[in-house]
């Protein structure tokens, strides 16, 4: 094809420690540094081999020490060579057994620092009895794309190409972020040269192209290609789906309504897919009149809502405000005999929540969904949170979050703790937000902080007069690839110089104004 076309502490030991557990060093009392792991959790309940899952237990604790060992040497190192040095010559590091689900939590904990996260792929491949599998390549090669980094993400995918490890899994990471970078004729590019990587041109990679396009508002590039391939590649119902799913992105639905028909006339049935996504469209501008409509629509094309329908509305009901129409979408869909999921539990409490009907989101959680035999998820947990925090009930959030921690079926991220570092600001209990919680993420969890949690620790910091911690929050945000928002960079701006700190002032200017060229 021819080519036409993302605490109230001081300062301890500040000048020896690397930049992450510095900052968390400013932000949290002496006293309560000391060894965290991750390997705290109990022996699963009802176990019959008591000697068994304590050797188990031995085994978990091992290799999470080994974890720590390894995140704490990067973190001392700058740059992914440093990294790679640092960790060869540590004689710890040498003798640590490398298994998957060490290199998994190790990607996973550098996934947004693409230096470490290198450092660490680098070190693991010197040893001569591990090979990192195709699953792990692909994971950095997501890394550098993420971080725009399109150059070594390039070298890597040569490098896994002379090995044979690219799958259309890869190509699609890899088309993915040259389009979310701006690049989308690079991933044309990509999809050109498939047989290069051993692979195919088929209905399953062109629907990856087109959805990439799509997913970045290239709709008429990805119909032009599309008009070009399909009388060599036949297409599929998901291929019209992609289509359907785009016009609605970029808000022109009656090309939705089109496509549904052109999907007739190549003789595929329009699903509850097709038909969902166009909802999800009306009631993203709240004409929930429109998206009834098409509920009547399905019901006479034989194509019933499914759970997926009627999460999205009750969400966009309680989204516009109108929550007494959002749990009467909860009473209709168990009327039709159409049966839960998580996704629509996490929706129902956060309607109940918002409604201030906290005792029966409470019951939901603990007598609902057991009876219905569905566990909750991380995002689950994170609504109860914030419901609880939302109502200033402190010690109930709290109690979530640890049952959250030693639930057999998810663990806290960073938006587990969002809610708590939020109400803590609120309330002034900066020394506890940030001696306790901020201690649990970083240590104990060993979480990235993200943008929004960047920004709320320093617009808070700033508030309350400690703008030298926010300083030091803004310089782990930038070492780690993340930009703060403008807003954020004038905030901190006139604290700094407020407190004569001139050389922390100019710092931040210059970023501001380099903030300004690139926009």
């Amino acid at each position: 094809m021819i080519l036409h076309f993302r605490s109230l502490a001081k300062v301890y030991y500040f000048h020896v420690l690397p930049l992450d557990t510095r900052i968390i060093s400013t932000l949290i009392p002496k006293y309560c540094f000391g060894y965290f792991s991750t390997s705290s959790t109990s022996a699963v309940e009802g176990a019959s081999n008591a000697s068994s899952d304590q050797a188990k237990k031995s085994v978990d604790f091992r290799r999470n020490q080994d974890a720590d060992v390894v995140i704490a040497k990067v973190l001392a190192a700058k740059g992914e060579n440093e990294v790679l040095q640092s960790l060869l010559h540590d004689s710890r590091c040498n003798k640590i057994q490398i298994t998957l689900s060490l290199v998994n939590r190790l990607l996973h904990r550098f996934q947004d620092d693409w230096k470490s996260a290198l450092g660490v792929f680098r070190w693991v491949k010197t040893f001569s009895d591990y090979k990192p599998l195709p699953e792990l390549y692909d994971k950095l090669v997501d890394i550098l794309g993420k971080m725009k980094q399109m150059e070594k993400m390039q070298a890597l995918l040569e490098e896994m190409r002379e090995d044979n490890l690219v799958s259309l899994n890869t190509i699609a990471k890899v088309m993915r972020r040259f389009c979310g970078a701006g690049d989308w004729k690079e991933a044309v590019k990509t999809f050109d040269e498939l047989e290069n990587f051993g692979l195919e041109k088929n209905t399953e990679s062109m629907n990856i192209l087109l959805d990439t396009l799509c997913k970045e508002q290239k709709l008429d590039s990805a119909r032009e290609i599309f008009l070009e391939l399909q009388s060599h590649i036949p297409p599929n119902a998901y291929t019209f789906n992609i289509f359907i799913h785009g016009w609605c992105k970029i808000k022109r639905v009656e090309e939705a309504h089109w496509t549904i028909q052109e999907m007739k006339g190549h003789g595929f049935r329009p699903c509850v897919i097709s038909y969902s996504t166009i909802i999800q469209f009306y009631c993203s501008q709240s004409k929930f009149w429109r998206a009834f409509e098409m509920l009547d629509e399905m019901a006479a094309q034989g194509c019933p809502p499914n759970v997926v329908t009627y999460t999205t509305i009750m969400h966009s009901l309680t989204k516009s405000g109108d929550f007494k129409e959002a749990l009467k979408i909860s009473e209709r869909m168990k009327l039709v005999g159409c049966k839960p999921d998580t996704l629509f539990y996490n929706a129902l409490i956060h309607t109940l929540g918002r409604a201030g009907m906290v005792e029966e989101a409470i019951y939901v959680f603990r007598k609902e969904m057991p009876e219905n035999n569905i566990n909750p998820n991380t995002s689950t947990y994170n609504s109860m949170i914030a419901m609880f925090c939302h109502h200033r009930q402190e010690q109930r959030a709290l109690e979530y979050l640890k049952n959250l921690e030693n639930s057999p079926y998810c663990k806290p991220d960073v938006q587990s703790f969002y809610p708590l570092l939020k109400l803590y600001f609120q309330a002034k209990k900066i020394d506890k937000c940030m001696a306790n919680l901020l201690d649990d993420v970083v240590n104990k969890h060993h979480l990235c902080l993200d943008l929004a949690t960047f920004t709320l620790l320093i617009h808070g910091l700033c508030r309350a007069d400690k703008c030298e911690w926010a300083y030091e929050l803004f310089r782990s945000m930038i070492s780690q690839s993340i930009e703060p928002r403008y807003l954020t960079c004038s905030l901190l701006l006139h604290e700094i110089r407020q407190k004569n700190m001139f050389d922390a002032a100019e710092v931040v200017e210059d970023f501001m104004k380099k903030m300004k060229k690139s926009s």
